[in-house]
């Protein structure tokens, strides 16, 4: 059996036939096995974007309160342990070993995925450690994703737009059924998006949730400086802007809170805790500024959704030289994130990813040469090649944003010698 974490995560990535392999039935027999039952609350978080802001802010907030929180989060920038936190901290290479070992001891001939195996273990520490409330990220989808093994009690979706279409489906509606399906019978589902797809309100009527959605049961409204927060169980005003930057992060604030009024008779907080837990939040890699100069901001985006809403956010930032350190997984719309971006991309500075979906350098040249971006594209060797080139060019004036990929910002940390988590 694998002694150290590395061991194991590598011993993980080879076990299973498939990378991703969607399907609950070997999962909840592990689940059974382990007899892996919550007595705490859980909140299960999906969508396409803005999930891991929505889960940072319901762990920030919960944590002010004093609760002891558990959140499971996916993916890593640059440890395995920052999946799985507990009181804000991850947990440690031991305990993640041991809950692997035991699952490798009672799984017996069913196959786990990494993604499966990552689940179970989180699971297992939340619960040998009593925790009050559980945070659980979808990986992918919703309806046959590991997380949905659990039970929520309270589930949110907070956008649905076009990603992973060989395992979702290429429209939103399909997208939408898929991610609907952690909604459950007689708890509340909330839809942070405000194009609320029809699969979302026909599977909360089938399945018997309560459904909330922005701009109906609950919502926002924005002010200089601050914010009101209303839902029809109450209102909490002058709220200050969450620590996340970003155009949406409001939607994604509103979706805490609306499952926090859901969840109010378990897991009270009062509007102290609220705007602490908001002003405290930290999540790497959304829209984050990096002191210095010049300025570089690093984003996870890597689907058109995500990148839209990146170009919003510097398109409200003072104009500047804007250098792109860019790379991309090649089964994600490249085209789409390019030409999202393109209006505020002066020079492209790409490289490949060293992974097995990564895209070539001479692969996102291509599809740059063919949206026909109006900045200039230039090859680099690596990520951090991309960054040092960004770093010499730009003035202190100018800015660096680093995108397309986890792989893209964990790359940049590094360079950097930043901190994950």
């Amino acid at each position: 059996m694998p002694n150290t974490l590395a061991d194991w995560l590598t011993y993980l990535e080879k076990l299973h036939p498939k990378t991703i392999a969607l399907g609950l039935e070997r999962v909840a027999q592990v689940k059974q096995r382990l007899n892996l039952q919550p007595d705490f609350p859980v909140i299960v978080v999906g969508g396409t974007n803005g999930k891991g802001s929505v889960c940072a802010m319901l762990e920030s907030i919960l944590y002010a309160a004093g609760y002891r929180v558990g959140c499971y989060t996916s993916p890593h920038l640059l440890d395995y342990n920052e999946r799985v936190r507990i009181a804000k901290q991850p947990v440690s290479d031991a305990e993640l070993c041991a809950s692997f070992a035991q699952i490798e001891q009672v799984r017996g001939d069913i196959s786990l995925t990494y993604f499966e195996f990552g689940t179970l273990a989180a699971m297992q520490c939340f619960i040998g450690h009593r925790v009050d409330v559980a945070i659980l990220e979808v990986g992918l989808g919703g309806r046959l994703d590991a997380v949905n093994a659990f039970d929520a009690d309270c589930a949110v979706v907070a956008s649905v737009d076009i990603d992973h279409v060989d395992y979702l489906g290429d429209t939103r509606e399909k997208i939408a059924f898929e991610k609907a399906g952690i909604f459950r019978r007689g708890r509340v589902a909330i839809c942070a998006d405000s194009d609320v797809p029809q699969a979302i309100r026909t599977q909360a009527q089938q399945v018997g949730a309560e459904l909330w959605c922005i701009g109906s049961e609950f919502g926002f409204a924005r002010h200089e400086g601050q914010w009101d927060y209303r839902s029809k169980i109450g209102s909490r005003s002058a709220m200050p802007y969450p620590a996340l930057r970003g155009a949406f992060q409001l939607n994604n604030a509103s979706a805490a809170l609306a499952a926090l009024d859901a969840l109010k008779d378990k897991l009270p907080v009062n509007m102290g805790v609220v705007r602490r837990g908001l002003v405290e939040v930290e999540l790497a890699g959304r829209f984050q500024f990096v002191p210095g100069k010049p300025q570089l901001i690093l984003d996870v985006a890597h689907n058109p959704h995500a990148a839209r809403s990146l170009a919003q956010n510097l398109a409200n930032l003072p104009p500047a030289k804007t250098y792109a350190v860019f790379a991309m997984l090649k089964d994600k719309d490249m085209d789409g994130v390019v030409r999202s971006l393109d209006a505020q991309i002066d020079v492209w500075l790409v490289a490949g990813i060293d992974a097995p979906r990564g895209a070539t350098v001479a692969e996102l040249s291509h599809v740059l040469q063919n949206a026909q971006v109006r900045g200039e594209v230039k090859p680099c060797a690596s990520i951090a090649d991309a960054l040092h080139e960004a770093s010499n060019r730009a003035g202190e004036n100018d800015r660096i944003t680093a995108f397309g990929s986890f792989y893209t910002v964990a790359e940049v940390m590094r360079a950097r010698g930043m901190r994950g988590g």
